[in-house]
């Protein structure tokens, strides 16, 4: 499992949307969410091949996404039932 922050140009440009999209195709499981300094925060669960595809795709983002830095934590497995969006900060 992976725990992510994504910085740059990275809200209110369906980033979250995006990622959710790419995680469902690759069968990731985890959530994403955006973070009130302006960074997107993920966790990703799933195999490890799919997991590496999921931090690429997060590196260029949708269309107008401009990232400039992406960070990664390997941490122990959690299980997680889906991928989600969560809709607020916490």
């Amino acid at each position: 499992m992976v725990h992510i922050y994504i910085s740059g140009f990275v809200q209110g440009i369906g980033f979250r949307q995006f990622i959710k999209s790419n995680a469902d195709k690759l069968n990731i499981k985890g959530w994403v969410k955006n973070l009130p300094d302006g960074r997107v925060e993920a966790m990703f669960a799933g195999s490890r091949e799919n997991i590496e595809k999921m931090i690429e795709i997060s590196r260029k983002g949708p269309f107008l996404a401009e990232v400039k830095s992406l960070e990664t934590e390997k941490l122990p497995d959690q299980k997680f039932e889906n991928f989600e969006i969560i809709h607020r900060y916490a």
